[in-house]
């Protein structure tokens, strides 16, 4: 399973991206995207979802 991006909540600050491991989410048309095919939720680097972590907005990054 892969997380995703509520695209009504992002504030397009760019903070995911940055911070993803496995370099899941991209920058498409106007929204935040992230990749399911890249996306691995951070399992075996992190304990806990980096976009999920850094976003400013909570509940923005979520289980697909």
């Amino acid at each position: 399973m892969a997380f995703k991006i509520v695209v009504s909540q992002c504030t397009q600050c760019g903070a995911c991206e940055f911070e993803c491991p496995s370099s899941a989410i991209k920058f498409k048309g106007e929204n935040y995207v992230i990749d399911p095919a890249h996306c691995t939720e951070c399992e075996g680097a992190f304990e806990t979802q980096q976009c999920a972590s850094v976003c400013p907005v909570p509940k923005t990054c979520v289980p697909a």
